[in-house]
C-alpha cells in the first residue's frame, strides 16, 4: 500500500537575478543563473518519483515582477507535467509575489489551485485526505495575523495551514503576518506549511508539525547549506513523518580555517586546497560555491595583504584545478592578534572605530575622506597593497565598500600588533 505523502516547499524565487555576479572574474554565471530552475525542475521530478498527493508551495514562487513573461513560461511548463502525473498543487503568494506584485502572471494550469487574497479560505481535496487552508498576500507588506481567520479544521481529513510569515519575529525577514507558535499549534490543524523564513526551522507542538522548509536553493553564501523542500507522509491517523529532501543545483558554504600559526601565504593556500580537498569527496551539487575565510595573524595578513592578487590567483588555480564542480565565491582573511605581543589597544580600538563610522554612514561619508584613508594606506604599504590599490578611493556599493574597509582595517591592525 503507497504512503500518501505532501511535499512542501516555499521561497522559490524563480529567476533571482543573482545580483553582483559581474563582480566576480570567472564566476559560472550561467549556473548560478539557472540554479533556482534547476531546483525547481528537480522539485517536479522528486514529486512525481514519490508519487505525493499533492505539492504546497507556501509564498515567493516569483522573485518579484519580471520585465518578461519568460519566468512565467517555465512555471507553467513544470506545472503542466505535475499536471500530466496527475499531482495537484497548491499556492499561497507571498510578500514578493503578491496579488499587486507581479503583471506578468500567466492563467494557471487547471491542477493549480491560488488562494485568494482577500480572505482565508479551504482547498479540500478528499480523494487524497487532505484540506488545505490558505491565504495570498493582496499587497507586499501584510502586519496583521492573518491567520487568526484561518477556516475551522475538516473532520476526517488531514488539515494543513499554508501560510507565509516570519511568526513573531525572524533575524533578516521583514515581519510579515506576525503570529506566534502556540496560535498554530492551537488552530486544530496537524501540519503547518510556512514560508518566508529561509533556513530550515521545524516545530512540533502537542502534535502539531510546524515547518519552514527553507528556500528551495540559495542565492548568496547567506543563504549556505542544504537547501530543498520537506516530505511529509501522513495517513487518517494523522503525520507519520517528516523529513527534509536536498534539491538545490548550487550548494553554498563557508569555509573557515585558523591559519593564525601560519606565517607564508604559500602554506596557507596548501592549507585551504587540503581542506577543499577533503570537502570535495562529499560535493553532490552540480557546483559548490565556496567562500575560504582564513583567521590569519599579523605575518601572514601583512605578506598577504602585499600580493593579495597573486595569492588568491594561486589559491583558486590550487584549489579548483579539473573540477568544474568548485567555484571559490570569495576569499577573506580575518586578522587575529599574536598572544605573544604586547597589543596597543587604543591605537587598534581607534582604527576600527574610525571604520565603523565609515561604515555606519557611507552615504554621508565625503569622497576625499575615504580617499585619503586609502591614500594613507598606499603610501605606509606600497603600491602592492591589495584590494586597496585596485578599488581605490572610488565610492562603491555598499558590499564592495565593506570589503575596502576591511582590507585596510587589517593593513593597519596588522602594522599595530606588530606584523612586520
Amino acid at each position: 500500500m503507497t504512503i500518501p505523502k505532501i511535499l512542501h516547499c516555499a521561497d522559490i524565487h524563480l529567476d533571482s537575478p543573482m545580483r553582483g555576479l559581474a563582480r566576480y572574474e570567472g564566476a559560472p554565471v550561467g549556473q548560478l543563473r539557472g540554479a533556482t530552475r534547476q531546483a525547481f525542475e528537480r522539485l517536479v521530478r522528486l514529486a512525481i518519483d514519490e508519487d505525493v498527493s499533492v505539492v504546497v508551495i507556501a509564498g515567493d514562487l516569483y522573485d518579484g515582477d519580471r520585465d518578461d513573461y519568460h519566468t512565467a513560461m517555465f512555471l507553467q511548463r513544470q506545472l503542466r507535467v505535475l499536471a500530466e502525473a496527475g499531482i495537484p498543487v497548491a499556492v499561497v503568494y507571498g510578500n514578493h509575489d503578491a496579488a499587486n506584485e507581479i503583471t506578468k502572471r500567466l492563467a494557471l494550469p487547471a491542477n493549480t489551485h491560488a488562494f485568494p487574497s482577500d480572505s482565508a479560505s479551504s482547498h479540500v481535496l478528499e480523494d487524497r485526505g487532505v484540506a488545505l487552508h490558505g491565504r495570498s498576500y493582496p499587497t507586499r507588506a501584510v502586519s496583521e495575523d492573518i491567520s487568526a481567520g484561518y477556516p475551522r479544521a475538516v473532520p476526517g481529513l488531514l488539515n494543513v495551514g499554508v501560510l507565509h510569515t516570519s511568526i513573531d519575529g525572524r533575524p533578516g525577514h521583514d515581519p510579515y503576518a506576525p503570529c506566534s507558535l502556540e496560535g498554530l499549534a492551537n488552530h486544530g490543524y496537524q501540519y503547518w506549511a510556512l514560508g518566508h523564513v529561509h533556513k530550515r526551522e521545524s516545530y512540533h507542538r502537542d502534535g502539531v508539525h510546524i515547518v519552514f522548509p527553507g528556500n528551495l536553493q540559495g542565492r548568496d553564501v547567506g543563504e549556505g547549506g542544504s537547501k530543498g523542500a520537506t516530505l511529509v507522509e501522513y495517513d487518517e491517523s494523522g503525520v507519520r513523518s517528516v523529513a527534509h529532501r536536498d534539491l538545490h543545483s548550487v550548494r553554498w558554504d563557508r569555509l573557515e580555517i585558523d591559519a593564525s600559526g601560519i606565517g607564508d601565504p604559500d602554506a596557507a593556500v596548501e592549507a585551504v586546497a587540503a581542506r577543499l580537498g577533503v570537502l570535495q569527496a562529499d560535493f553532490e551539487a552540480d557546483l559548490h560555491a565556496v567562500r575560504v575565510v582564513l583567521a590569519a595573524g599579523p605575518e601572514l595578513t601583512r605578506s598577504w595583504l602585499r600580493d593579495a592578487e597573486r595569492f588568491e590567483a594561486q589559491m583558486r588555480a590550487d584549489c579548483t584545478a579539473g573540477s568544474d564542480k568548485l567555484w571559490l565565491e570569495r576569499i577573506e582573511l580575518r586578522p587575529t592578534a599574536a598572544s605573544n605581543q604586547e597589543i596597543p589597544d587604543e591605537a587598534v580600538a581607534a582604527v576600527s572605530e574610525a571604520l565603523a563610522s565609515i561604515r555606519s554612514n557611507p552615504d554621508r561619508q565625503e569622497r576625499a575622506d575615504i580617499a585619503e584613508l586609502v591614500e594613507g594606506v598606499r603610501s605606509r604599504f606600497g603600491p602592492d597593497a591589495g584590494q586597496v590599490v585596485r578599488l581605490g578611493g572610488e565610492i562603491l556599493d555598499k558590499e564592495n565598500l565593506d570589503r575596502l574597509l576591511d582590507e585596510v582595517e587589517s593593513l593597519l591592525i596588522a602594522e599595530l600588533t606588530g606584523g612586520a
